[in-house]
């Protein structure tokens, strides 16, 4: 295999979390799978059945290099297609803080998933919260790696925020997990 297409994304560390709660042999569905690199190391590690679905044709290309089953589109009206319990797991990575409608996105992923896994940059992560405090501009980490004016992100979520979510839409969390990234 080439060492340019199997090469993971290393400032990535939920990626590794993510992983360990999937099954070897699972049918996942990533959305938002961007370079595919979640599903990739489950192709790799756990040997799953892996489908994505990205916006971004030029990341959808790179999927396909690295030889990923990736579909081009909006995965909020792609998933719609799917029949109830389609995937073993459905993962949103760092996605959420980039949909329009999470309140009727998250019940259809479990709709179609038996589990779904959640990931998003803590936006009330105390670092965060002292990078705006002491420069008093939005942040740029790692984690979020975009100026205000060029971002896909267009909510502001924190664990907090998240749970409370849940909590509102009657949604009980099996797992969770704060990733100091």
């Amino acid at each position: 295999m080439n060492p340019e297409t199997t090469q993971l994304d290393k400032t990535r560390f939920d990626l590794q979390i993510i992983a360990s709660w999937i099954e070897p042999g699972s049918r996942v569905l990533d959305l938002g799978c961007g370079h595919g690199d979640l599903l990739l190391l489950l192709k790799q590690e756990k040997q799953i059945n892996g489908t994505g679905i990205e916006l971004s044709e030029e990341k959808v290309a790179r999927c396909i290099e690295r030889g990923l089953t990736v579909l081009q589109g909006d995965f909020s009206e792609e998933i719609l297609d799917y029949p109830a319990h389609r995937f073993d797991c459905v993962v949103l990575s760092q996605t959420l803080q980039q949909v329009m409608n999470p309140k009727k996105l998250i019940p259809e992923l479990l709709r179609i998933g038996k589990r779904v896994i959640v990931s998003f940059p803590n936006f009330g992560h105390w670092q965060v919260r002292l990078q705006v405090l002491l420069t008093g501009q939005a942040p740029v980490t790692g984690q979020l790696p975009y100026e205000w004016y060029d971002t896909p992100n267009i909510r502001v979520i924190s664990i907090k925020d998240f749970k409370q979510f849940l909590r509102m839409t009657g949604i009980k969390p099996v797992k969770e997990v704060a990733i100091n990234s």
